[in-house]
């Protein structure tokens, strides 16, 4: 990526574009998607993580000093206080066009991500103005959400069935890390403390070298003929988020009680770069435990997960994943994106989602990445 440079296209393309069609100003929320050719939005209803992602975004542009963002994260603030917030506690799950809640579900995903959005808007709002939310946030997780084999709960609803899944929990301890940074406080750092331990001794399986996607009520993977399904792009992003929460808890003080976490990240990344990658560098979508290419297409947010690992894991192979990010980039209207290719490479025609700019604002503002482009990888 050296003729591309992340932060230029999101200040000089994306944000600026999100800003003026992405954001229903009138309204007060945020728009699902934006088409090509159009840049409207057809979707008939709205998400809390839709919500909770886009100000986060913000947030990260406002402190780059882009016009409007900081008028963008008071309007996400507004929306997570007002139309999203429920009487009993949590936030409902999705929304009409006027704001109005059509579905209450508590999501622990969803909450993730409004946990990290009080965490962005502290720099902008000042984090007197939101630490009191992110405290009875971080509260009615523990509290509402625990699960009795550990871990937490997918959502609140009574009926829920199905596995669990490690990517809530994975955005949950991005969150944690986030308050715990932004607030200064103790009590966000040992529950993402908790959720490294969770990982080290439940969810990375050291057999296989890998992370199962889903598990059943125990937290024992759940397998098809000794198998289980594995994504690449958790992979690398639990890499990235190992490494910060070690420089953190270095930096606080404290230790972080779990395991051999390093030897987990280098496992979890040589699996992904060994199975995961295919033509042209490219992240495919999923993988099994042996190896075996499941989906070999290729989305847009693993390979913004593979360049911030990468930065840290392989710097030598940065350009090339960086390279493979930036075909991502080639949709014809700047500050868009292909969302999606096939198994060939080729581009799948549809809108680009509003969820995804989080993807790549993370990856061009992080700071491994950062300065790799600043010495010219």
């Amino acid at each position: 990526m050296k003729s591309f440079d992340g932060v230029d296209w999101l200040t000089g393309a994306a944000w600026p574009l999100w800003l003026a069609h992405g954001v229903d100003w009138k309204r007060r929320a945020f728009h699902e998607h934006l088409d090509g050719a159009t840049l409207r939005c057809s979707a008939p209803f709205r998400r809390l993580r839709v919500a909770a992602r886009q100000t986060w975004v913000f947030a990260e542009a406002a402190r780059r000093g882009v016009p409007q963002a900081a008028d963008a994260v008071a309007l996400g603030l507004d929306f997570l206080r007002g139309a999203a917030r429920l009487q009993d506690g949590g936030y409902a799950w999705r929304f009409d066009l006027d704001n109005r809640a059509i579905d209450q579900t508590r999501d622990l995903y969803d909450h993730a991500f409004v946990l990290l959005a009080l965490a962005a808007a502290a720099d902008v709002v000042g984090p007197e103005n939101v630490i009191a939310d992110a405290i009875a946030l971080d509260a009615f997780l523990a509290g509402r959400f625990a699960h009795r084999h550990g871990g937490y709960r997918e959502n609140l609803s009574a009926a829920a069935t199905g596995p669990r899944r490690q990517n809530p929990h994975m955005h949950l301890f991005e969150a944690l890390l986030a308050a715990a940074a932004a607030f200064g406080d103790e009590r966000f750092l040992a529950r993402a403390r908790e959720l490294a331990l969770l990982f080290a001794e439940r969810f990375f399986q050291t057999a296989e070298g890998a992370l199962p996607e889903f598990f059943d009520e125990d937290l024992v993977p759940v397998r098809d003929s000794g198998r289980f399904v594995v994504e690449p792009g958790h992979h690398y992003e639990w890499v990235w988020l190992i490494s910060r929460y070690r420089g953190m808890a270095a930096a606080m003080g404290t230790a972080t009680a779990a395991p051999d976490l390093d030897g987990a990240a280098v496992a979890l990344f040589k699996f992904a770069e060994r199975h995961g990658v295919g033509a042209g560098g490219l992240a495919v979508n999923g993988l099994l435990s042996d190896g075996t290419v499941a989906d070999a297409a290729f989305r847009l947010w693993p390979q913004t997960e593979r360049l911030k690992a990468v930065a840290r894991f392989a710097p030598g192979g940065f350009a090339t994943a960086a390279a493979a990010l930036a075909r991502h980039l080639g949709d014809p209207h700047p500050g868009l994106w292909i969302e999606r290719m096939d198994g060939a490479g080729a581009a799948v025609p549809e809108p680009a989602p509003a969820t995804s700019l989080y993807h790549l604002t993370a990856a061009f503002t992080d700071d491994a990445v950062l300065a790799m482009q600043a010495a010219g990888a």
